[in-house]
């Protein structure tokens, strides 16, 4: 192949960037991007590529038919925004007060829509087809990624890759790693009913902020004493609210938290143990409960061969020193769910550099990054298409 695909793409930088600060500028929640499909399905229209909409609900797929067959490989991007409100002071902050692309999101559609317009130019070099998954509702479980693969997001696909910009990382830097890389991510919320009182007189009362408070400090222990210590997890309590006044005894309160785990087992095993811990409050201080609890996202776990495959790509392309071993993470991920259907992996991308605006942490409300890691991760993905895709 004569043309170089790098170079054209990184010769869309402007235009890339553009897209990003429009997307950044009009975000909109998990299962509400009804605009930034469309933005999106145009903009893949105009580039002739086969489009579908509606995909799980707001999730688009753009299609590249290559010249000859071969494989299918899939790249996803995902496009929902969080419910943050924008505390930066630049010209593309969010028009809509509490909303935001706190996490990136409107970085890896706008790479890989630039991705799109440079293959679609060479369509005829490809050896097979390359599927374009841009996905809604990343960050609300049940999550865009298990509705698209429902609705068909994931047939006929060889392999599926993803990549995530990370402020956490060097701007030049790739990561990636074999195997469990992010954690599951269960919710539960605990309604606990008792007997409401005077203060005076607890003995008439079932007292629920009492019960609670030992509840919680049991679910603690869930992770310190139940739990192998080699085994990463996480139960965390982020609600507690009972009562009203400060001379009456609460008759109910509600506790809501999170469970992480890096193995099915021991997701199932804290699970079984608060439902246990319930059980036994239940017995032994005389108070009725509800239970909802709800199994999130998977964890993602990164296949052998293509993982290796994206390092030994960086290292080739870039440089030795530029790719990391990703550090696990029991942060969750919805595309833990495309990899327990189809070969892949999953890696981040370096975006912050020595500026302070592009070192807050994901989900922070000046949060931002370097657009150049832009091109590194829409690189990645070319190489990816290279690697499979054009002859050598």
């Amino acid at each position: 192949m004569t043309v170089n695909l790098y170079e054209e793409f990184n010769g869309y930088y402007d235009e890339i960037v553009s897209w990003r600060r429009f997307l950044h500028q009009n975000p909109e929640l998990s299962f509400k991007e009804s605009n930034t499909s469309k933005f999106i399905a145009e903009k893949l229209r105009s580039f002739g590529l086969k489009v579908r909409e509606g995909v799980g609900g707001n999730g688009v797929i753009g299609v590249i038919e290559g010249g000859k067959p071969g494989k299918t490989i899939a790249f996803r991007a995902d496009f929902d925004a969080l419910p943050i409100h924008d505390e930066k002071e630049v010209s593309y902050k969010s028009k809509l007060d509490g909303v935001m692309h706190a996490c990136g999101h409107d970085g890896h559609t706008a790479s890989l829509l630039g991705v799109a317009k440079t293959l679609s130019k060479h369509s005829k070099h490809l050896n097979g087809k390359v599927v374009l998954l841009f996905q809604h509702a990343e960050e609300k479980p049940p999550g865009g990624a298990k509705l698209m693969i429902e609705d068909g997001a994931l047939d006929g696909i060889d392999v599926v890759f993803g990549g995530h910009l990370a402020t956490e990382i060097q701007i030049g830097n790739i990561a990636t790693r074999v195997g469990p890389v992010m954690a599951s991510v269960d919710a539960f919320k605990i309604t606990l009913q008792g007997r409401g009182g005077h203060g005076a007189r607890p003995h008439e009362t079932i007292d629920t902020i009492a019960i609670g408070s030992e509840l919680i400090s049991h679910l603690q222990q869930i992770v310190s004493r139940r739990i192998n210590p080699v085994e990463p997890a996480v139960v965390t309590i982020g609600s507690f609210h009972a009562g009203n006044a400060f001379n009456i005894i609460a008759d109910s309160a509600e506790i809501e938290g999170t469970v992480r785990a890096l193995s099915p087992e021991v997701r199932k095993k804290i699970e079984d143990e608060i439902r246990a811990i319930l059980e036994g409050i239940k017995e032994a201080d005389h108070i009725n409960y509800t239970l909802d609890y709800l199994n999130g996202y998977p964890v993602l776990v990164n296949h052998k061969e293509e993982a290796t495959l994206i390092e030994s790509i960086v290292k080739k392309t870039m440089s030795p020193d530029s790719f990391v071993e990703k550090t696990i993470s029991l942060g969750a991920e919805d595309f833990a769910y495309y990899l327990e259907v189809s070969p892949g992996a999953y890696f981040h991308v370096g975006a912050r550099n020595e500026r302070q605006e592009t070192q807050f942490p994901h989900h922070h409300p000046q949060f931002d990054f370097d657009e150049k890691a832009l091109l590194d991760l829409g690189n990645i993905f070319l190489q990816l298409t290279n690697h499979y895709l054009i002859s050598k």
